[in-house]
């Protein structure tokens, strides 16, 4: 690979990094999608998976209903996945997928979904997304990317035979790629709150580090046109995190803010995920989560609470050895 094409997928992580890639390897992308009433969710999923040895990949179409709490594969040969070098642009059998716009063309869904004012991650030469820093490392297991944290949704889908709009919906949009998924994780995100325009994704993993390991993680808290982040690279500590039973709690702190996230827990479906390039794995992932918000600045004086709201229509995912993660960083 050039390295034009290596520094043009580091500053741009939407884009499709798998060219050279023969093996032990994925990338894939997650389209969230709600309507207007709040009655439809769903996270569709176009992606590529390369096993370990020759003859052992495949495209796919992985569709999440978190509604009916259902989830549908679909197998694609290799070669029927097709995608752009310079830019967000792939093609599954005749499945399209840009920054703006899907068009599916499947048994079960069909039809063309627009997006609009898209609110992506920030770029800097420093930060060139989600990751910081970790961008540029070479060696990571699993690469993260945003591509909009909070966009308007216009078009219809076909779903087993009846349409339905999605026109004035909310959607959110990321990406990851790399050999596996972390071997554990929590992960939520919304859109959906009494605030108009507020987003939040946050995730916590166990992350391979030259030999050993760490527990990283990374929130953005999106409110009134400011993106809030808090992450393993900006100096922020995480200060707590627990598990029990259908909640999930953690509290992130830097110098002058603290983020606490109260996660509960709904019915879910299982979806298929990344080991080694084989999409052997197995996530639960719930889309009827609630997560309550709390933003606070912190001063001399103590801290004082900048924001608070619950979240629905929450995608949340508790997966792998969380045992392994509720033991704060050093």
């Amino acid at each position: 690979m050039s390295l034009l094409s290596c520094t043009r997928g580091i500053f741009n992580p939407e884009i499709y990094h798998g060219f050279n890639k023969k093996r032990n390897f994925f990338e894939g992308w997650y389209f969230k999608i709600v309507d207007p009433t709040e009655n439809l969710r769903f996270a569709i999923i176009p992606g590529i998976a390369m096993g370990n040895f020759t003859g052992n990949s495949h495209a796919f179409i992985q569709i999440l209903n978190g509604t009916d709490c259902t989830s549908t594969y679909y197998n694609f040969p290799p070669e029927d996945f097709s995608a752009d070098n310079k830019k967000f642009e792939i093609n599954i059998a005749g499945n399209y997928f840009t920054a703006n716009e899907i068009r599916l063309n499947l048994p079960d869904y069909n039809g063309t979904l627009t997006f609009n004012q898209l609110t992506p991650w920030p770029k800097t030469l420093l930060s060139p997304g989600i990751m910081g820093w970790y961008s540029f490392v070479p060696f990571m297991e699993c690469y993260h990317g945003v591509l909009s944290l909070h966009h308007q949704i216009s078009g219809t889908l076909t779903i087993d035979g009846s349409a339905h709009s999605f026109t004035n919906g909310i959607g959110y949009t990321e990406k990851d790629w790399g050999s596996s998924f972390p071997a554990g994780w929590v992960w939520m995100q919304s859109n959906h709150f009494t605030t108009p325009k507020t987003s939040i994704t946050a995730s916590v993993a166990k992350i391979p580090w030259l030999g050993s390991s760490f527990i990283g993680f990374i929130a953005g808290l999106w409110l009134n046109g400011k993106l809030h982040i808090f992450s393993t690279y900006n100096n922020t500590k995480l200060q707590e995190l627990s598990i029990q039973q259908n909640k999930v709690f953690f509290c992130l702190a830097n110098a002058s803010m603290a983020l606490e996230l109260t996660a509960t827990q709904t019915p879910g479906a299982e979806l298929k995920s990344p080991v080694y390039g084989h999409m052997e794995g197995r996530v639960n992932e719930s889309m009827q989560a609630t997560i309550e918000v709390k933003l606070f600045s912190i001063g001399k004086s103590g801290s004082q609470l900048l924001f608070s709201d619950t979240a629905r229509n929450a995608g949340l995912e508790v997966a792998g050895m969380i045992q392994q993660l509720l033991t704060p960083p050093v």
